[in-house]
This record gives C-alpha cells, structure tokens and sequence, in this order.
C-alpha cells in the first residue's frame, strides 16, 4: 500500500480548476498519510494557449498555509514540476534555488518545441520516431538541467502517439533508456511512477515497470509515486496496484521528500 502521492496540480497550473484545499481534502478522504502539490512551471512554453507559469507570490504562501491547516491530518509538501527546454539551464537553477521547495520534479514536455498533446509532432512522421526522439531529448535536457530530485513520467510521450500504447516497446530504445537511468543514478537522482498512464488507458505506468525494474537492476533506489492529478477524483489513481508494481520491480520501498532531502517509506 503506498500513502504518498507526490505528483498533484491545482489550479496555479493553468491546466487545474481544483483549488489546492480541495485536493487535500481528496487525499485525506482517500486516506494518504502524505502529498506534494506540484504545480507546473514550464518556462517559455512554446504553445499559445496556455501559459504553465505559477504565480509564485501567491503560491509559496497559499501552499504554506495550507500545510500549516492540514498538519493534524496530512503532510503537505510544496514542490513544483518544471518543464525542460535544453535553453533553460541557468532559468531552472535560479528558480529552484529561490524558494523553500520539498520537492521538484523535472519533466519532458516539449520535443522539438511542440507540446506533444496537441499530436503536430505526430502529423508526419511514425509514433516510434517521436517517442524517440523523447527520449533524445529527454537524455540531453538532463545533462543540461540538473535542478530537480525525480525525473517525471519518462514515456509520457506515449499519451499522445496516433497509436499509442500499440506501437511502443520500450526495448527498441533501451541503451538510451539505459543511459538516461545511469546517469540519474550517479548523479542522486530518482524517477517517479506516475499512475496516469493507467488513467489515459494505455494499461501501465509511467515509466513502463520494465524500465522501473531496470532502473532498480541498474542500482537505483530513489522512487516517488503520483497520480499526476488536476482533480480530487484523481487523486491516489490505480494505486490499488502501485504497491503490487513497485514490489515486483524489486522494490521494498518508495520516496518522498522533504526539505528537497530524499525519505524512504516501507510498502506496507
């Protein structure tokens, strides 16, 4: 059983009506001991019709206080989930040190300057060159952006293939793959295991549980589980399975953070 979900949106992400009170009371209803709000900050957002800025003057207190409101109930984390773009290095490194985050999720968003949801990147070329191409990216913005604990959902990009789910095996890009965990590893850095993949039908997790049994096989220890929620009802999603997945990728435990500081939890 796992009582963290350290991945949720309200709405200081411009994709989230839910207020952040809301989604606290969602996660004390669904009996989570512990959560993060993780609004997004996607810096130069490429798209026009939504701008993922948080409006930080207003976002550090209301979380502060709503940590503060709820402490005899649950555990409240302020993170954040920042977008990559490789031209964003020294942005992320002055954001994330300028305010007193539990927690901060790097995520891949963009490819090639396109937002894959929209599904443009997909118009002309086959799903598996997209999700490729990801995972290119994915591995040149971590290099490049350092400032996070988790990388975010690593196949998201899957959501949004023509095909999705039916033309994506992660084997055909596993030395990337594998390159990407590596270097998470020996630079301190964990992945998360976002359920939403379960909410958008594609049947598993992000990342897939092979590449979370990889990741482990490879070393890996630090591992975050979220919902990727925009509303309460999301919240805690599939994790009736979260616990069962974890365990047989060889896990025993999961994470979360405090004070940007990695705390380990037994799967109970």
């Amino acid at each position: 059983m796992i009582t963290a979900d350290y991945h949720m949106h309200t709405n200081f992400s411009s994709d989230s009506d839910a207020s952040p009170e809301s989604m606290a009371l969602g996660a004390v209803r669904k009996g989570l001991k512990q959560i993060c709000i993780t609004d997004h900050q996607d810096w130069d957002y490429p798209e026009d019709d939504q701008q993922f800025r948080i409006d930080m003057d207003r976002y550090i207190p209301a979380i502060q206080e709503l940590k503060e409101k709820f402490k005899d109930q649950i555990s409240v984390g302020l993170g954040v989930e920042i977008g990559f773009q490789q031209h964003l290095g020294e942005y992320y490194r002055n954001f994330t040190a300028s305010y007193p985050f539990d927690f901060v999720i790097g995520s891949t968003h963009v490819v090639e300057g396109r937002d894959p949801y929209n599904r443009v990147l997909f118009a002309t070329r086959s799903d598996a060159e997209v999700y490729e191409k990801s995972f290119v990216e994915t591995w040149e913005n971590i290099r490049i952006i350092q400032d996070f604990d988790v990388l975010g959902h690593m196949d998201y990009i899957v959501r949004y293939g023509r095909n999705q789910a039916r033309d994506y095996n992660w084997k055909n890009y596993s030395d990337l793959i594998d390159e990407i965990l590596r270097w998470l590893i020996e630079h301190g850095k964990g992945i998360e295991m976002n359920m939403a993949g379960f909410k958008y039908k594609l049947g598993f997790c992000h990342p897939y549980p092979e590449i979370i049994r990889r990741y482990r096989e490879l070393g890996g220890e630090i591992i975050t589980v979220g919902s990727d929620a925009h509303q309460p009802d999301h919240i805690a999603y599939q994790y009736e399975d979260a616990g069962r997945i974890l365990e047989e990728c060889g896990f025993r435990y999961y994470t979360i953070f405090i004070d940007r500081k990695p705390k380990f939890l037994k799967i109970i």
